[in-house]
């Protein structure tokens, strides 16, 4: 299944340019009085929301209002709505005393009648979530659609009951969602979603991880087996100790070994203290030999110091360097996201190390201003030797994402990874 997590959110305005905006939930929309005018000239409940289904969000197009007892529907086109309150949805004073009934139209999508408590199918027609509520933006006059809730949250809010809030929002982005046709929706009472491999491989590990949680068996494996053995170890070294052992219990071993190869000691190391000490005796068979036995060093709880768990994937540059020159560096070079947190600045003849510069400063810095003017210094680093709890302790105390790790004549030899070390910490602590 293809769907994403509450990480994914996109609560963005959905249209380029300035303005504020605000989110609404449909849940907490549906049924609230509307008025003509002013609040006591009631003309009835909001029954749906009416959208157009255009790219890249659908946008609002009315209110949907029905009465029963045989009394007609009305639609309130959406240039008569004035706004949005807690207490109601004010409109325009209709000229003949009510709007017009409503009258379905090609392209439109009601909110209640064809998503609310819809499934949500994968590309491969294999049943995911049901959609539970709806977020909405609000901004520059009219709604967009922006994503759809399957947390139990959005049906505590349907039920009135939004303060027992269960969890954290789980949403999917519109982008993935893709409604078939309003005939096809009553017909089929689902929706699916039109996320691609091509576009899961695009999506943060992060999000991929939250997805591999909810799933189990047959549907976890097929979403983990359609990412390349990076991703694939990128999205391991994120998800939950249950999440990870179920999807190293059907790895092949060439599968398996192709994903380990593309780990960090550190990230093979947590990975591996939360699986049964068989598997890790024949998992450990599948990686090259020094990198078995730096493993080995840290799952013994032997004192693994910094040299077994840094990375050398960072960015170093001479004090003389031009900010532009830098930036090009960064942008042209395949560099791992996390790798570039910080950029060190070494002596041009011996390569010791002199200062760091943020990489939120450098983006904000002129492009003709040098490394040796922004930069930080002295440098807080640890030595090849120091401990992991050496290099818990730092972390802690100065709160820094990386860490470069020198030797005794402060050359840098690598960098070290705020969730490489505390993470394990984490793991390891808990029962």
């Amino acid at each position: 299944m293809f769907a994403l997590s509450n990480r994914a959110i996109n609560n963005a305005p959905p249209a380029g340019g300035a303005g504020s905006y605000r989110v609404l939930h449909f849940s907490e929309l549906l049924r609230r009085k509307v008025c003509a005018g002013k609040i006591k000239d009631r003309i009835g409940k909001l029954t749906d929301l009416v959208f157009l289904l255009q790219e890249p969000y659908p946008r609002s197009v009315g209110l949907y209002i029905e009465h029963g007892w045989g009394k007609p529907t009305e639609f309130v086109p959406w240039e008569n709505v004035i706004k949005i309150e807690e207490d109601a949805i004010f409109v325009e004073t209709p000229e003949r005393g009510t709007y017009p009934p409503f009258v379905d139209q090609a392209g439109w999508l009601l909110v209640d009648q064809h998503l609310m408590g819809r499934t949500i199918l994968d590309l491969d027609g294999r049943r995911c979530e049901v959609v539970n509520d709806v977020l909405l933006v609000d901004r520059l006059g009219s709604l967009f659609i922006a994503d759809v809730d399957i947390s139990f949250n959005g049906f505590l809010r349907r039920a009135g009951l939004e303060k027992l809030r269960w969890s954290k929002d789980r949403l999917i982005p519109w982008k993935y969602v893709q409604p078939l046709s309003v005939e096809d929706v009553v017909a089929t009472d689902k929706v699916s979603l039109s996320i691609t491999r091509n576009q899961v491989m695009e999506l943060p590990s992060e999000d991929l991880a939250d997805v591999l949680e909810e799933l189990q068996g047959e549907e976890q494996q097929a979403l983990f087996g359609v990412l390349d053995s990076e991703k694939a170890a990128e999205t391991l070294a994120e998800a939950e100790p249950r999440a990870q052992r179920q999807l190293i219990e059907d790895l092949s071993e060439e599968r398996a070994r192709e994903i380990f190869q593309e780990m960090t000691v550190p990230q093979l190391s947590d990975l591996f203290s939360v699986l049964p000490f068989d598997d890790v005796r024949e998992l450990l068979e599948l990686l090259e030999a020094r990198v078995a036995e730096k493993v080995r060093s840290i799952l013994s709880e032997r004192d693994a110091e910094a040299d077994d768990i840094m990375s050398q994937d960072y960015l170093s540059v001479q004090k003389e360097a031009m900010v532009a020159e830098v930036l090009a560096e960064i942008r042209g070079a395949d560099h791992e996201r996390r790798a570039i947190s910080y950029v060190y600045v070494v002596e041009a003849d011996s390569g010791t190390l002199q200062g760091v510069v943020d990489i939120r400063e450098l983006i904000l810095a002129s492009d003709q201003a040098v490394m040796g003017d922004l930069m930080t210094s002295p440098v807080v680093a640890a030595e090849k030797d120091s401990s992991r709890e050496d290099l818990v302790e730092m972390f802690a105390k100065y709160h820094y994402r990386v860490l470069p790790v020198v030797d005794g004549e402060d050359h840098v030899l690598g960098v070290i990874n705020y969730n490489d070390v505390m993470k394990g910490v984490v793991l390891r602590a808990k029962p």
